[in-house]
């Protein structure tokens, strides 16, 4: 597509002006005549030459994944073929909401010559992303025209939650220092451990741990070593329904949600648990129990273009499916964003599903409602948002407290604390032995 450029609106417009000064002095209507034919006659050649210069080559290189918030580098090469220089601006076709600063870039071509434009881009949903057509505007020899040409098909990326956490416990975990990202090993109770091993005593080890068969056998002491009980399942009961799509830190609950299960997940997988994942509010997705070294790529698949819904959460009926789905005992977390409407149904379908399996609800608390208490009450409408929160929150832990009466193990944390705080409470349902 050609369309004018700035310099040949100036030049169009000087020539208007000279217009007016030809109707008070007719005298002059010739020369600006002649002028306004040259002018015309120098922008055609420039518009010829302009549409026939040789098309420039452009390809792009994407990365093969990318993390919610995080930047990722795409690679824009472009190749002049001709024999004339190209002066370009171009924009890549970002998905709705990016941010890629660096774009739109422009510069010069020389010929012959290509060059690598590296822009960094942030993507700010997940699930999948299109990036479209590469605009190229190019400029005319003369500067008159721009030729604006579209390049390459549209292509599809896979944007995953932002799993950073993970990959940082990952390697406090390999050096034994979970403690600095708010991760506590309690000790372990025996009945929640198995038999590994036999191996020489040490400083510390409790009597009830020393064998002393073994002992008399070797005449030294020697003891027992324990592993955490393996191959235990956790089910991940995750709502999409439209209360998680509350915004909290500029992310939406949902997504703190699944940076939370992809942390236990790995923690889970380490331990030689077997991970499965059931989604209700507007969605009935399923992810059959797994475990082992491919699980978390599976998982994170699996989770990546997971979306919230305007659709209420039933959480009666996710019971229900979940039942059906996985008999076998297991530890299944329901994570929500609780609500004091909630108690007559989620009860009752709680203590259905906590005869079969052991069940822990986290519930996300929203930020805003905990900065409600600490701003001072300085108006009417100040206070009324003072006991709104306060209401809000008493209601809560009505709920909580009923449910943890009927044998329900209950969290409620902020965005902030709720990845940290769920291992925890993964880490002391392992150490009680529970399942």
């Amino acid at each position: 597509m050609m369309t004018p450029a700035y310099r040949l609106l100036v030049v169009s417009m000087a020539w208007l002006l000279l217009g007016a000064v030809v109707a008070v002095v007719p005298a002059l209507a010739p020369a600006w005549q002649w002028l306004g034919m040259a002018a015309a006659g120098v922008s055609l050649l420039d518009l010829a030459l302009a549409w026939w210069t040789s098309p420039l080559g452009v390809t792009r290189r994407l990365p093969g994944r990318f993390a919610l918030g995080q930047s990722g580098e795409v690679t824009l090469t472009l190749g002049n073929e001709g024999n004339t220089p190209a002066r370009i601006e171009v924009f890549d076709g970002i998905p709705r909401r990016a941010v890629a600063e660096v774009l739109p870039w422009s510069g010069d071509l020389s010929p012959r010559k290509e060059i690598r434009v590296i822009y960094p881009v942030t993507l700010v949903e997940r699930g999948e992303a299109v990036f479209g057509p590469v605009h190229v505007r190019r400029r005319s020899p003369l500067g008159l025209w721009t030729k604006t040409t579209l390049h390459l098909e549209p292509e599809i990326v896979k944007v995953y939650p932002n799993y950073e956490p993970v990959i940082r416990f990952a390697l406090l975990a390999m050096q034994h220092r979970e403690s600095p990202m708010g991760i506590v090993r309690r000790p372990r109770a025996g009945t929640s451990r198995d038999f590994h091993q036999l191996r020489d005593y040490r400083d510390g080890d409790p009597l009830a741990q020393i064998d002393w068969k073994a002992t008399s056998r070797r005449q030294t002491l020697i003891s027992r070593d324990y592993q955490e009980q393996r191959d235990q399942s956790v089910v991940f009961l995750l709502d999409t329904g439209r209360r998680m799509r509350a915004l909290d830190g500029g992310l939406p609950q949902f997504d703190h949600i699944l940076n939370s299960v992809l942390l236990v997940a790995h923690v889970a997988l380490r331990q030689g648990d077997q991970v499965a994942v059931k989604s209700f509010g507007g969605t009935d997705r399923w992810l059959p129990p797994m475990k082992g070294s491919h699980a978390m790529p599976v998982l994170l698949n699996h989770l990546y273009d997971y979306q919230t819904t305007p659709a209420p959460s039933d959480f009666a009926g996710a019971v229900e499916k979940l039942m059906m789905r996985q008999r076998r005992r297991s530890l299944v977390i329901l994570l929500t964003n609780l609500r004091g409407e909630d108690g007559k149904e989620l009860l009752p379908a709680l203590q259905v599903l906590n005869s079969r399996h052991l069940v822990l609800l986290a519930s996300m608390r929203e930020a805003a409602v905990q900065d409600a208490f600490t701003k001072p009450v300085e108006s009417f409408s100040s206070a009324l948002r003072y006991l709104a929160a306060d209401r809000y929150v008493q209601e809560r832990r009505e709920i909580l407290a009923s449910l943890g009466a009927s044998g329900i193990l209950t969290l409620d944390s902020t965005a902030k604390d709720f990845p940290m705080r769920l291992a925890n409470s993964y880490f002391d349902i392992k150490a009680a032995g529970r399942l």
